[in-house]
């Protein structure tokens, strides 16, 4: 096949068509910047309190701790954008323009709910959340205030993600990347105005999130609408449909089960690492930014190949799945090969970047280093993973993806409380290499065994389009 992608006038894209090396290139560079420059935010963060800030060491500890409940409370808003993504890519792909827009103003009103559940959350148990942690006391009102901040920040989270998602449904992953970048640069301004001229630190450095995020969101949710605007439908999209509802809870809930998990299995992670002691705390917080920064880059390029499936499988081209998946496979293979090298290499350096070396002590450095040589040397094996799930959860295998992330998930948290006994820290670091390695097998396994492409994998099954 080598027709050419076809571009609407309203800046969207038909996944369906077109040279799959070149389309998924410049459809997922802007996803896989987007999800970079959303890292930044909590890098950003980092950086200049733990190099600005009057106790860098323990503003470090309490933006990595707070970090942790965090990222529980945004489980719910990358299952909006997971939700919104697959379901529009359906439709679209289908050409079925009025159930893109019923989508859509269903998945306001569905998210919307949400969006207040992971609020009241946030604040009402931010203390018993910091017990839970055993978080020291030394940290734990700059902890409580990022917090609360960013707890209060939500609604933004949410409208950026959902808007985000639709538009990469739509073929268009550059406009939220292009406002991100923005809204990026902006909280650089503000963490270094309200950190290092105010002096504000945590709080600063929470503020200037708030802000930025703000401003992404809005930007994102007017270019938004002016698309869906563009998009001819033969009758006015209803408000809110039932049957859209559903379809969105049914895909975004494997999503927020797989962030949330993720993000609890990181909580008990983190209880684990702050009982060893400050040092192993800080150590850990610098390593795990970095490492989870290569992966939240392919997991989100993996979003654009779920995208991708969801499209292709709607008018029944299962072939291209295929040829979209191993393209895919080699962009995020070879974005982590690059990552690992930078970061096995010089260890200490990336180290150093988050904490004033003259604070930072020889065990936290240590620590650090540990985890970051031992886990970067497996990202090539998450990355395979990461990919699999993505393909699947596009092809609507849902249950699938929760088996896979949740095996990967229980391994690891398990580990670490098995092997830090006999290992010390070094045993967090294996931990995290085991569940990775077990999680990718049961991944590829879901991959081979998805119903519409059997038709490809084995020649005496021939499935049908399955158009909605």
């Amino acid at each position: 096949m080598n027709k050419q992608a076809k571009k609407s006038g309203t800046g969207t894209t038909d996944l369906t068509r077109g040279n799959e090396w070149k389309l998924l290139l410049w459809y997922c560079l802007p996803i896989f910047g987007s999800a970079m420059v959303q890292q930044l935010y909590s890098l950003v963060d980092l950086l200049v309190v733990g190099n600005f800030a009057a106790n860098s060491n323990l503003a470090v500890n309490a933006v990595g701790n707070a970090t942790t409940i965090v990222n529980i409370l945004l489980a719910f808003a990358l299952g909006a954008n997971a939700g919104c993504s697959v379901t529009v890519a359906k439709y679209f792909g289908a050409k079925n323009h009025l159930k893109v827009r019923e989508t859509v103003n269903t998945a306001v009103v569905t998210f919307s709910a949400m969006c207040a559940l992971s609020m009241v959350l946030g604040f009402a148990f931010g203390d018993l959340s910091m017990d839970a942690l055993s978080v020291d006391d030394s940290y734990r009102a700059d902890c409580l205030t990022y917090l609360y901040v960013y707890a209060g920040s939500l609604p933004f989270v949410f409208l950026y993600n959902t808007g985000c998602g639709i538009c990469s449904a739509m073929g268009d992953s550059k406009t939220p990347f292009i406002f991100l970048v923005v809204s990026s640069l902006l909280n650089v301004a503000l963490d270094l105005l309200f950190v290092c001229v105010f002096h504000w630190d945590v709080a600063g450095a929470a503020w200037a999130t708030f802000i930025s995020q703000a401003i992404s969101a809005v930007l994102t949710a007017v270019v938004l609408a002016a698309k869906l605007k563009k998009l001819p439908s033969e009758q006015p999209p209803r408000r809110f449909v039932k049957d859209i509802c559903r379809d969105l809870v049914i895909t975004s809930v494997p999503v927020i089960l797989q962030n949330a998990f993720v993000s609890v299995g990181n909580f008990f992670v983190s209880k684990r690492i702050n009982d060893i002691g400050i040092d192993a705390t800080t150590g850990f917080t610098a390593a795990f930014k970095l490492v989870s920064m290569a992966n939240v880059g392919v997991s989100q390029m993996t979003s654009g190949l779920a995208n991708f499936c969801s499209q292709n499988k709607a008018v029944g081209e299962y072939r291209r799945i295929v040829k979209g998946f191993a393209v895919v496979l080699v962009y995020c293979l070879i974005t982590n090969a690059v990552f690992m090298t930078a970061f096995i290499s010089a260890p200490q350096f990336f180290t150093k970047l988050f904490v004033d070396a003259d604070k930072l002590t020889a065990a936290a450095l240590d620590y650090s280093c540990n985890f970051i040589v031992i886990v970067s040397s497996f990202l090539p094996v998450v990355c395979v993973k990461i990919v699999c799930d993505g393909a699947v959860r596009g092809c609507g295998g849902n249950l699938g993806f929760t088996i896979s992330t949740f095996t990967d998930l229980i391994l690891r948290v398990a580990f670490v409380y098995i092997l830090t006994t006999p290992m010390g820290f070094a045993g967090v670091s294996w931990a995290w290499a085991i569940g990775w390695a077990i999680g990718a097998v049961v991944a590829v396994s879901f991959f081979f065994a998805i119903p519409c492409l059997r038709g490809v994998f084995f020649k005496n099954h021939t499935p049908k389009p399955q158009l909605r």
